[in-house]
């Protein structure tokens, strides 16, 4: 079947997508209406055959058996020998939740409540900031919910210090009041070196400004014994089990956070969210199906037309970090080269993901996914109503701009209309020159997810829609989409150059380049 769709590609690479809108039911036929969501995929090369093709694939990859082996708590992740259930974190009124033939849900709901507890102690208190000390799924998805739901706040002031370089928590110290602050140390093993490293420094600040060491830490770790020698007691400890990723982490203790910010009834909305999308897409046919559809675009995007990037484009600015929590989502689950069996992966694997919040990435690369050689498939994400009443112009400019860039990518601008534009400022030869400049090709694809507003439970919707998008094509190319070995070598050298950038040790055996470098670190350090 990949071979079909290469043939596909082929067939479709001349053909101009407005012209797909002769047929008057192209975008009805082509976008799908769920949970009060508008996906939008009509400006895209797809077609029927195109469509026909991508759900036969989905079939033969038998990603609805895989769907249910997740949710039932077999052990889908086969590297490590795990089960995969962030699901049954955000599961509140689902049935039983079994791994190993133990029903998780009793633990789930007993730790959701003493999250609940620990949030609102901490929300009643007299701390002005919580500073969340993480990195990787630690960080990235807390920081992003808790700027896409600013206008829920009504508790302290959150925090986020993920990067080991000392600028990342001395920046984000200098405007807190060491008396009055709170933090939150969160790796599942208690190990992770940055975040120690931090939370060392944060334990310093502490003792060097003469603020009280009592209470003032919270660990979000299955390692109560490290959280303890680091001095924070097992009641002040939030765990977590192997079968809940980091990347897949937020709708546990891990979104701590964000509940000490919103308050404990809309972070419960913000799961509920979460549970109607896992239910949609267990329940609604393929063709249907919006995670199913997502990732089935996302397919034909790179590995039918060859489109090796996509760029996530919310029209939304508190969901600024959407895009870098999608690029640890997509590309640490889907970036390998290996199948699930151990054979070299026979297609392109997952795409390079990217973006900012619009308007401003028009002011930055819109210029390339116009005019660029390269072909970059958008996916734009807008709400139909903003927060703020009184600022209605801003959002009615806002949506505006979201639709013409869509509407813009697909037609483009001929060199008859770009001559056109410019004809009474240039002389012939001089109209030519300027004339190319401003054309642009079009036919350049794009979808649209659009929804009512940006409240808790549209944002569990949304991240839960995504988690699926990438799980159905992870199943579809034959990847384990949950373990990330890419990342440990990088870790494990790291931590034996340490000596060697100190000093400690002589650089012996290294490669002439990191040689020199190191040679030029010693040189000029202070």
């Amino acid at each position: 079947m990949w071979i079909d769709l290469k043939n596909h590609a082929r067939r479709v690479e001349k053909r101009r997508i407005e012209d797909l809108f002769s047929d008057p039911d192209r975008a009805g036929n082509f976008s799908v209406s769920a949970l009060g969501m508008l996906f939008d995929f009509s400006k895209t090369q797809l077609d029927a055959e195109v469509m026909d093709t991508l759900i036969a694939l989905a079939q033969a990859s038998e990603v609805d058996a895989r769907r249910d082996a997740m949710f039932s708590g077999e052990k889908i992740n086969e590297t490590e020998g795990r089960a995969v259930l962030h699901t049954a974190l955000r599961n509140l009124d689902g049935g039983a939740v079994k791994v190993d033939g133990e029903d998780v849900m009793p633990e789930v709901l007993a730790t959701l409540d003493r999250m609940e507890a620990l949030a609102e102690e901490i929300r009643a208190g007299d701390f002005t900031d919580v500073v969340n000390i993480g990195i990787g799924g630690s960080d990235l998805g807390p920081v992003m919910g808790v700027l896409a739901l600013a206008p829920y706040h009504d508790g302290p002031r959150c925090h986020f210090v993920s990067n080991v370089d000392g600028a990342d928590i001395a920046d984000t110290l200098r405007g807190c009041d060491p008396a009055r602050t709170l933090f939150i140390v969160a790796s599942k093993t208690f190990s992770t070196i940055e975040t120690l490293t931090n939370a060392r420094t944060a334990k310093a600040w502490l003792a060097d400004n003469n603020a009280p060491m009592d209470g003032r830490f919270v660990a979000l770790s299955s390692n109560v014994p490290a959280a303890g020698d680091f001095g924070i007691p097992a009641d002040r400890v939030l765990g977590f089990e192997d079968w809940v990723g980091g990347r897949y982490s937020m709708w546990g203790p891990i979104g701590l956070s964000l509940m000490i910010a919103i308050g404990g009834p809309a972070f419960r909305a913000f799961l509920r969210g979460g549970q109607a999308m896992d239910r949609h897409f267990c329940s609604a046919e393929l063709h249907e199906n919006l995670p199913v559809l997502l990732a089935l675009v996302g397919i034909w995007h790179n590995q039918g037309m060859g489109n090796g990037t996509r760029a996530v484009l919310p029209y939304d600015n508190r969901l600024m970090r959407l895009p870098a929590y999608l690029q640890q989502l997509e590309m640490e689950s889907n970036g390998k080269s290996v199948a699930m069996d151990g054979s070299d992966l026979r297609v392109q694997s997952g795409p390079v993901v990217w973006g900012e919040p619009g308007t401003n990435g028009q002011h930055a690369f819109y210029q390339l996914i116009h005019q660029g050689t390269a072909v970059v498939p958008c996916e734009f994400l807008v709400a139909a109503q903003g927060h703020e009443a009184d600022l209605t112009h801003h959002h009615q400019l806002l949506v505006a701009n979201c639709l013409a860039q869509s509407e813009a990518l697909m037609r483009g601008r001929s060199l008859d209309e770009a001559r056109a534009k410019v004809a009474d400022k240039f002389d012939r030869d001089e109209l030519e020159r300027q004339a190319r400049h401003r054309v642009f090709p079009g036919n350049r694809p794009s979808t649209t997810l659009i929804y009512d507003k940006l409240d808790p439970e549209t944002l569990g919707k949304i991240i839960a829609l995504y988690e699926h998008r990438v799980f159905v094509e992870g199943v579809i190319l034959g990847v384990n989409s949950y373990d990330q070995w890419g990342v440990e070598l990088g870790k494990e050298l790291a931590t034996a150059l340490g000596p060697l950038v100190t000093g400690e040790v002589p650089v012996d055996g290294k490669d002439g380049s990191t040689a020199q470098l190191l040679k030029f670190v010693h040189t000029h350090a202070g």
